[in-house]
């Protein structure tokens, strides 16, 4: 019986990271802890599948009674992942994986719960140059020119903080990025800390 591990991923908008994070959990490698947030969904999203939608009332209120392991305001919305969404899956063994702003990360890794403390792995994910990041904001088609500019204003900002992160994926392609996430997921599950037979 080994301890559940809370795979912590960031990353700026447009470096892969969710798309990573959601093939993890497609091959029953971990959980993804699905986060609350007061952002209107993009089309195709799902209430319960991709976040949980809040509206800011609902947001604050869970916030005073500090349901939530990490909280944060980006891009001009509120952002929080609920402690229970964690903290259930880990103490059965299970692995969680998580989609963090670096805010979010910062709050996790200062945390007073030991559990929380001992399952963290954080990793971050970027593109080798930011005209490959600007590439793919451009290539989603879901934002405009105005909000493009600010996300990568926000990137530079994330990425000067990558230095914080044990692990540091550098993205080319989907197949060579899933390989090096996965590989660093079962590195540490084979570590003798984690496993509470050895």
């Amino acid at each position: 019986m080994r301890t559940g591990i809370l795979f912590l991923v960031s990353g700026p908008s447009g470096s892969g990271k969710t798309t990573l994070c959601e093939r993890l959990q497609s091959e029953n490698e971990a959980h993804y802890a699905i986060s609350c947030t007061t952002r209107q969904p993009r089309d195709g999203e799902t209430h319960g599948k991709d976040y949980f939608f809040l509206s800011q009332e609902e947001f604050l209120t869970k916030k005073e009674n500090s349901e939530f392991i990490e909280h944060a305001e980006v891009h001009g919305n509120y952002y929080g992942t609920l402690s229970s969404e964690v903290t259930d899956t880990i103490s059965e063994g299970k692995d969680v994986v998580m989609d963090i702003d670096v805010q979010g990360a910062y709050s996790i890794r200062n945390s007073a719960n030991s559990m929380i403390i001992n399952a963290l792995v954080d990793i971050f994910v970027m593109p080798e140059t930011k005209e490959e990041l600007r590439t793919r904001l451009v290539g989603r088609s879901t934002d405009s020119e105005e909000i493009i500019k600010k996300r990568m204003l926000n990137a530079q900002r994330e990425i000067d903080q990558h230095q914080k992160y044990t692990y540091l994926l550098l993205s080319k392609d989907k197949e060579h990025d899933y390989l090096n996430f996965k590989s660093v997921l079962l590195a540490e599950r084979l570590k003798q800390s984690r496993n509470t037979n050895s």
